[in-house]
């Protein structure tokens, strides 16, 4: 009977899917669906969505994260490849990168661009969940994920499975929107975010109602507080945490216990 209900209960668990609350079985399927509809537009939007300002953000990742050359380095949710070249470059081709996104039409953008790049025989792309990495334990020197964790069912799942595929050591770095911006901006942020957010998302990747899930899901991220803390007790130490652009987006690294 308790078995019974405990099934029930799973089966019935919802989560947020934006500011839906979805079936918690439903939610992958639903993230997947959205990336897929907005691969080939993903790059452009984001210049035209941050003003260029995650490129600046992104340079402060790699600075944070400081990969090494030969060492092996696992992009989480980087399916077009942005944060891979860049890791790659620094390393000046001397490292191994394997790039996971859950969606197939992200990890094919990406290959496209590697193609156009010249970049073909220290990148290796895979198709899967952050949830459950196709990645043998204690294998990886150094993880990222940036603007992904927010869109997966269960954070804390995420979290782990970086602990898990990390060797003792490894350097975790995660970049992420915020939903919390500092007095003034916060009112200004939220405007242009519902406002004008989706509206470019209809007019550059013909989809608005992607672009508002994707806003939605940040209101729904942990503040920073709250987030290192679940990266702490996921397995991490010397958790950190930066604040960037007056809080519109934050920078949160640790070391694999």
């Amino acid at each position: 009977m308790d078995e019974n209900k405990k099934t029930i209960e799973t089966n019935t668990k919802r989560v947020h899917f934006g500011a839906q609350r979805v079936p918690l079985e439903e939610k992958s399927d639903l993230v997947r669906d959205v990336f897929d509809r907005v691969a080939s537009r993903y790059d452009i939007m984001n210049d035209i969505m941050s003003g260029g300002a995650h490129r600046i953000w992104k340079k402060q990742m790699l600075n944070v994260l400081a990969p090494k050359e030969g060492t092996v380095h696992l992009d989480v949710a980087g399916g077009t490849g942005d944060i891979g070249f860049r890791v790659i470059s620094h390393c000046n081709d001397r490292i191994r990168v394997i790039i996971c996104d859950l969606s197939k039409n992200m990890v094919l953008q990406g290959r496209s661009r590697a193609w156009d790049r010249g970049i073909l025989n220290n990148i290796e792309w895979v198709v899967g969940n952050a949830e459950k990495l196709p990645i043998e334990d204690n294998s990886i020197d150094s993880y990222s994920i940036a603007f992904g964790i927010r869109n997966v069912t269960e954070i804390d799942k995420v979290l782990r499975e970086a602990a898990r595929v990390l060797k003792p050591g490894g350097r975790f770095v995660c970049l992420e929107f915020s939903p919390d911006q500092i007095p003034g901006l916060d009112i200004l942020y939220r405007l242009y975010s519902f406002s004008i957010i989706p509206l470019m998302g209809k007019m550059v990747a013909g989809d608005v109602d992607a672009y508002r899930y994707l806003v939605e899901s940040i209101q729904e991220f942990p503040p920073p507080n709250v987030f290192s803390k679940m990266i702490e007790e996921a397995g991490f130490g010397g958790i950190a945490q930066q604040s960037l652009s007056g809080g519109i987006a934050g920078l949160h690294s640790g070391w694999r216990i």
